[in-house]
């Protein structure tokens, strides 16, 4: 991916541990890389159809000087975070910040964080069989693209399905959204708990009837194999109710470790 660098902005701020860095200040030095297409902008000369590096530089000084924070870590993390949601183009970024004046008594030329963050696409399933299905699902995708980091891209239609498991239960409705967000794979994990959580859903049967699940299915491309969390949903491909409306909105996305796209999963079940 292409990139715009931003090397040594010096900025005069307050932050750090002791408080009289809060209140004196000292100066920081920053430097980013953002990652973007440039392709457009390469083509047309347009620079709306860019990132101006100006904007992104006098916007840098101005939440450096705006907020205090103890630690360097805090101040790469928000500041990282506030770009990529105020610049939608911008894919990723590399942030360094500086700190030149560190107060530790001993000689040293400079001490820094540098952290790379990036906007994310994972797909989350959606399924509702008890109560007013439609509405709990509709609500969740509102829900989930409130979150702060979150936006919802695209909606599959809702389906119809019989129960999966435990047959002895109401039909289900399913479907399947496409979302970029800049949360971990663990911090959406409990976002999606939360929301589940606050359409009463209580999980006293595995596979019982629910007024909410979500799922998540893919996260980017890659693989997660923990107690409480599998990237790719580890019975994705054996589930026609996933796959189905995951078609619509995702009909040529890979699995990473099978290597067959939806549609080819999809198929395999209707076979």
């Amino acid at each position: 991916m292409d990139k715009i660098k931003i090397k040594d902005l010096e900025v005069f701020a307050n932050h750090g541990v002791f408080p009289e860095e809060n209140t004196l200040g000292q100066k920081f030095i920053v430097s980013a890389d953002l990652y973007t297409d440039t392709r457009k902008a390469g083509k047309t000369d347009d620079l709306t159809a860019s990132i101006h590096y100006g904007e992104v530089s006098a916007f840098i000084e101005m939440w450096l000087k705006k907020h205090t924070y103890k630690l360097l870590e805090s101040a790469a993390e928000n500041l990282a975070e506030e770009l990529l949601l105020k610049y939608p183009i911008m894919r990723a970024i590399r942030l360094e910040i500086k700190k030149p004046w560190a107060p530790i008594r001993l000689p040293l030329k400079t001490v820094s964080v540098e952290i790379e963050r990036a906007k994310h696409t994972a797909y989350i399933a959606m399924g509702s069989n008890m109560g007013d299905r439609e509405k709990y699902i509709k609500d969740a995708v509102k829900m989930l693209d409130s979150v702060r980091g979150c936006t919802v891209k695209r909606v599959s239609d809702l389906i119809e399905t019989p129960p999966y498991g435990v047959t002895d239960q109401d039909d289900f409705l399913n479907g399947c959204l496409e979302l970029e967000t800049l949360l971990t794979p663990r911090e959406l994990l409990a976002e999606l708990n939360r929301i589940e959580a606050e359409a009463g859903r209580e999980r006293i049967v595995h596979w019982g009837p629910r007024t909410l699940d979500l799922d998540i299915i893919f996260y980017d491309d890659i693989t997660v194999q923990e107690k409480d969390l599998c990237i790719p949903h580890v019975e994705m491909h054996k589930r026609k109710f996933v796959l189905e409306p995951l078609a619509q909105i995702a009909p040529y996305k890979r699995h990473p470790v099978y290597g067959k796209t939806v549609t080819e999963m999809l198929g395999e079940l209707t076979l």
